[in-house]
């Protein structure tokens, strides 16, 4: 993080100043558990939980500084700490790291969408590494905290940040995109997350829209041309490329899917140019186009792409294959809906095995689309030639009716499923881990890993 001085935190957080004392820091945190000796500590709070309670322990252990939106604490422990007062602590964060992203020297890509922001994001960022300095948003930091966390974690020594952004309501990445003010926007598909809340696709269309508000004029925002949503958005002030389709900028042909990578052909200026990739199925082929245009954008050589790619760094949970002595586990537990999951019964298609296991759980916040989803994804199993079906959570009924086939076990929990593996399981299994991330189904990978 570069220097930001105490001035310029009042400044970009409207605040006051109600304790005077130390006026110097090295870090900014919200987690108390990660204070150090000289951090600022911004005490955010929600529903759950109010990090006004904590200001005392931040001070305890070496906070210079706390920003503030409630005056909770004890003068007598805080001692030197100096406490700033704001309206809203969350806002706050938010400005101070539009401040400092503006002191930076630095361009930046946006990603949003409903499915493959992670994996859009480690491929952009491989594809850039061999000619630029790349930072990358770490794990799902990419809400209205974790967002503003990776901003402060930037300096000039970068020449390019991938930022991930997410989102479940209108406004939010509104206000991420204003935080972050990307250059280049990118978006990889539209699908039916978050869709309790929002109602309509077009609804979740308009809310990943919102990744433009602060794009400049003129500036390019690349979209999956193939998705039903994406293909027809217009701008008469931004330069839209879409990707994926007949005549796109990016189109890929010859897709092959071997057992532990894709391979396909597409055209840059034109010439073609294979590309094999060490990920699994469509999706990913459509990701690594957005990728590439990203890389041609940014004047990065063909060459330079593919030596990038060499070195993807994946993050972790996300179609992750993992070979064991008797069977073959595909770690999708990081969240699920409906796209991902067909998505993910592609890959488990292309593995060799004997048969072809799915463990599956709840998806999450589809709102009044939910029974009909989990229909349908039972509908996909049997359409794979999914072998065997192992349920838990909510709507399993729907699923089993959906696959109308029999070897569907349902279970009551993840425990009580897990304690059954040792007698579902056999010799020679393709077994697909999938479910909404607060299902926490990596308990089950870590099972079948221990087998």
């Amino acid at each position: 993080m570069m220097n930001l001085n105490f001035e310029e935190i009042l400044l970009a957080a409207n605040g006051k100043v109600v304790n005077e004392g130390n006026r110097e820091f090295d870090e900014i945190s919200t987690d108390t558990r990660k204070i150090k000796e000289g951090s600022l500590f911004i005490a955010l709070h929600g529903e759950n939980f109010n990090g006004n309670l904590f200001v005392n322990d931040a001070a305890k252990k070496g906070a210079s500084i706390c920003i503030v939106d409630d005056l909770c604490y004890d003068e007598k422990t805080i001692g030197s700490t100096s406490i700033i007062k704001v309206t809203d602590t969350k806002q706050a964060l938010l400005d101070i790291a539009e401040y400092y992203r503006k002191k930076l020297d630095i361009k930046v890509i946006g990603i949003t969408g409903s499915n493959g922001k992670t994996s859009t994001k480690d491929l952009i960022a491989a594809v850039l590494s061999e000619k630029y300095k790349v930072f990358k948003t770490k794990g799902n930091f990419n809400n209205e905290i974790g967002v503003p966390l990776m901003i402060f974690q930037l300096d000039d020594s970068y020449d390019i940040a991938v930022i991930e952004m997410g989102m479940s309501a209108f406004g939010e990445i509104h206000r991420l995109s204003k935080a972050a003010r990307p250059d280049i926007g990118v978006i990889t598909n539209i699908g039916m997350s978050h869709i309790e809340t929002l109602k309509t696709r077009d609804n979740i269309l308009k809310a990943k829209m919102e990744i433009t508000d602060f794009l400049k004029d003129g500036s390019d925002l690349v979209v999956n041309g193939a998705d039903d949503k994406l293909i027809g958005i217009k701008s008469d002030r931004l330069n839209i490329i879409k990707v994926g389709i007949d005549n796109a900028a990016f189109c890929a042909e010859n897709i092959k899917f071997n057992e532990n990578s894709t391979t396909f052909t597409t055209m840059i200026d034109h010439k073609k140019y294979n590309f094999d990739i060490p990920l699994l199925g469509t999706h990913n082929v459509y990701n690594t186009l957005l990728a590439l245009c990203v890389g041609n954008l940014l004047n990065v050589t063909v060459s330079e792409m593919q030596k990038g790619m060499d070195n993807l760094e994946a993050t972790s949970m996300r179609l992750d294959i993992i070979k064991k002595d008797n069977y073959t586990i595909i770690n999708d537990c990081y969240n699920s809906s409906p796209s991902s999951i067909k998505a993910a019964f592609e890959v488990e298609s292309n593995i060799n095995s004997l048969r072809k296991v799915a463990i599956l759980g709840t998806m999450k916040e589809l709102g009044d689309e939910s029974e009909n989803a989990h229909f349908e994804v039972g509908k996909y199993a049997k359409e794979s030639n999914i072998d065997l079906l192992l349920l838990t959570g909510e709507y399993t009924d729907k699923i089993k009716e959906g696959y109308n086939l029999k070897n569907v076990f349902i279970y009551d929990s993840v425990e009580e499923l897990i304690d059954d593996l040792k007698n579902k399981i056999k010799k020679g299994d393709a077994i697909l881990v999938k479910a909404s991330r607060s299902m926490k189904f990596e308990r089950i990978v870590s099972a079948l890993n221990k087998e």
